[in-house]
């Protein structure tokens, strides 16, 4: 327990804790800057010099009381991955793109699971659920590097289209196998069939709310309102979701899938995108609380045997779509790359998985997710940089261009 909460108000500490985190999410992100990481990396590690582990500068009670957050952040990442479902993409991306997408995505998944049962004698529950989340891939460090180097053409297209469409397929993966482990083994119809009408429902509700919002959102409304309905709604399916304990993912992507297609309003996206860096710092840097740094010894080898098997399930899937599609070989040969980082979709599924396991597998994954998400993240920019270097885009070393420097015509 922090001396500093001694004979404090519970509301008192709440406000100063929630002050505290936000403060050192902000000052170890100056360092972060500093060493050209993403912000990520540095709320994560804010959150575990503070936390319990190390510092335990905020109680625990207070760091217990903040998953609500988590479901928060949630509904936020997957109404924002729902806006790439417009039409017009689909027809784009087409077949190619999907293709690649499911072998790089599942194929990371599935060698992940199998390591585990296979080779570590770890329960399937918790190795269905550690192969699920190893789909996701975090765009921003990829975002990041294109950004800085200004590159166009192809390969980056492609590699935009699949790191669109991947987050997308984490997220109907984990739904799928987080239902199948949440009915514990059990034979019987019902604990089958109603979490996925659970989950079909509230995706319908998804989609009645996009369209209320559609209705809501005229060009009249100003733009304080038009903020204030979005999140209220968005907060809502996913208090409704909660309530029913399922999974606010789907239904939440499906929200914003449905209102991008219904009213092509991209500015709502981008005032959310506004609104969310303050509840995603908190994210990140309680996630960073929650770590069990005691954990990183004891389960040190699952974690790099899960760090080595994702990157090598990641680059053999982008390599085998490519070739089955017929890219281009430079292509072929460097897309895995690009898809090593993994951070905000996967921390919040490790959330979610926890709950469903017991505890001992449950802070195990969280620990593994969170320790791994740092070390994607460091060498996420990296493995960008060499990918769109050696698959041609970047010419010359000489070539790169401070981030927001504007290229001569």
């Amino acid at each position: 327990m922090p001396h500093w909460e001694l004979g404090m108000s519970r509301q008192a500490v709440i406000l100063l804790s929630i002050a505290i985190i936000l403060f050192a999410g902000f000052l170890m992100t100056r360092l972060t800057k500093l060493l050209r990481l993403p912000n990520v990396s540095g709320y994560i590690m804010a959150g575990i010099l503070i936390g319990p582990g190390v510092l335990g500068l905020i109680p625990k009670e207070t760091v217990s009381g903040m998953d609500f957050i988590s479901d928060v952040a949630l509904a936020f990442i997957a109404f924002g991955v729902g806006r790439f479902f417009k039409k017009e993409v689909l027809r784009e991306a087409g077949f190619k793109v999907i293709l690649i997408t499911l072998l790089e995505s599942l194929l990371a998944g599935a060698l992940v699971t199998a390591v585990m049962i296979l080779v570590f004698r770890l329960e399937v529950p918790f190795s269905l659920l550690l192969g699920a989340i190893a789909t996701a891939t975090a765009p921003a460090s990829t975002m990041m590097t294109i950004d800085q180097y200004h590159v166009r053409g192809p390969f980056v297209n492609l590699l935009l289209q699949v790191v669109a469409f991947d987050d997308v397929v984490c997220l109907l993966v984990f739904s799928v196998v987080s239902t199948v482990v949440s009915a514990q083994g059990t034979v019987r119809l019902e604990t089958v069939l109603l979490p996925l009408l659970y989950n079909g429902g509230m995706m319908l509700l998804g989609a009645v709310f996009a369209f209320l919002l559609s209705r809501l959102l005229t060009s009249s409304r100003s733009t304080d309102n038009r903020l204030i309905l979005a999140i209220a709604m968005l907060l809502g399916l996913s208090g409704i979701c909660t309530a029913l304990e399922v999974s606010p993912l789907l239904s939440c992507m499906v929200f914003g899938a449905v209102y991008i297609n219904l009213t092509h309003d991209k500015v709502i996206y981008h005032q959310i995108n506004s609104f969310s860096p303050p509840i995603l710092s908190l994210f990140f840097v309680v996630s960073g609380m929650n770590l069990d740094v005691t954990a990183l010894t004891a389960f040190g080898s699952i974690g790099v045997v899960y760090f080595l098997v994702r990157i090598v399930g990641k680059y053999a899937g982008a390599f085998l779509g490519c070739a089955v599609t017929g890219v281009d070989r430079q292509s072929r040969n460097w897309l895995g790359m690009a898809l090593v980082p993994q951070a905000g979709v996967a921390i919040g599924l490790a959330h979610l998985g926890r709950r469903i396991l017991p505890p001992e597998y449950g802070n195990l994954l969280m620990t593994i997710i969170l320790a791994s998400s740092v070390l994607y993240e460091l060498i996420g920019p990296a493995c960008a940089k060499l990918a769109l270097f050696r698959s041609g885009v970047i010419q010359k070393p000489q070539e790169e261009k401070p981030a927001g420097a504007k290229s001569k015509a």
